[in-house]
């Protein structure tokens, strides 16, 4: 395995050289991030909404996305639209949740936020549209080679996975579960699976639909991207806990400091590790009927979890 300073090293599988792999994909997706919003009157929204989606990131979701098209038999072109928008629904989601309405952090991938740099009015609006962007560009992008009753299926997912069935209710008891050290594991699964793992969902199983999966591939993604989701918000809730702002681009601790009930905090951390490594390894093995085609989703799957920022 080749590492770089982008993508630390995982150990498997060995074969693949996923540092490699991730960086020319995220180069392609920052490509077509980068030409997806000209400046135009009024500048001041369109260079808020450029801001924050081209602000950096590992860009794991739409790569996730174009890679579960490529092992179902599709294309990068085919799904680059949807790529695309779920990294502007995901860059949504961050700068809503940096505002002093919701989590009021400074620091979003080690740049001011948002609303620090073009105020909480501007920074809502810019969220807003991105939110729209998202599905216009899939409704307008997505190349005539897909089928259209694929498109309206991906804009529907993707409309299920953000709204209150999904990332939004799981924001919603996030909030109310600020301050109640009596928050259940129950409970705390309920806000993973909807706020963190849901739009993970929509990316993997989104970009399954647009190269004509079966329901049963269907049903396989979901339980990887589920699985992967949950993998991925427990590892960051320990690095909350371990790594550095500088490490995390992000204020460290504000788990703590807002009194959340975190997996680290009901398991501790070594435990933690261990279930997240259990449902990487049942997420891989979601995967297995697709042999070599499946290998970039494995080795992302152990990448989320041996990840330190």
């Amino acid at each position: 395995m080749v590492a770089t300073d982008n993508f630390q090293k995982t150990s498997e599988p060995a074969q693949f050289n996923l540092a490699a792999y991730l960086n020319e994909r995220q180069k392609l997706c920052d490509t077509s991030l980068d030409q997806s919003i000209p400046i135009i009157y009024p500048e001041k929204i369109y260079e808020a909404m450029r801001y924050s989606l081209l602000a950096g990131g590992k860009r794991v979701r739409p790569i996730l996305c174009l890679a579960t098209c490529e092992m179902i038999g599709g294309t990068v072109d085919m799904a680059m639209a949807t790529a695309c928008a779920v990294e502007m629904l995901h860059t949504m989601s961050l700068i809503h949740d940096d505002l002093p309405a919701m989590d009021n952090d400074d620091y979003r991938r080690g740049k001011l936020t948002n609303h620090k740099v073009y105020g909480e009015d501007i920074a809502i609006l810019a969220g807003d549209g991105l939110l729209a962007l998202a599905f216009e560009f899939v409704a307008t992008k997505t190349p005539q080679n897909v089928p259209i009753e694929r498109t309206l299926q991906v804009i529907a997912r993707l409309a299920q996975a953000l709204g209150a069935a999904g990332l939004v209710g799981g924001q919603v008891v996030d909030l109310e579960s600020e301050g109640k050290s009596d928050t259940s594991l129950e409970t705390l699964n309920f806000i993973h699976n909807h706020k963190t793992a849901a739009l993970l969902e929509a990316c993997v199983v989104c970009g399954g639909i647009i190269a004509g999966a079966s329901l049963e591939d269907v049903q396989k993604l979901t339980r990887y991207s589920q699985n992967i989701g949950l993998a991925f918000q427990i590892i960051d809730d320990i690095l909350d806990i371990t790594a550095t702002q500088e490490q995390l681009g992000k204020t460290a601790g504000k788990d703590l400091k807002a009194e959340k009930v975190t997996y680290p905090s009901l398991w501790g951390i070594e435990e933690s590790r261990t279930k997240a490594k259990e449902l990487v390894d049942q997420a891989c093995a979601e995967l297995e009927s697709f042999g070599e085609k499946a290998v970039p989703l494995q080795a992302i799957a152990h990448f989320i979890i041996n990840r330190n920022h």
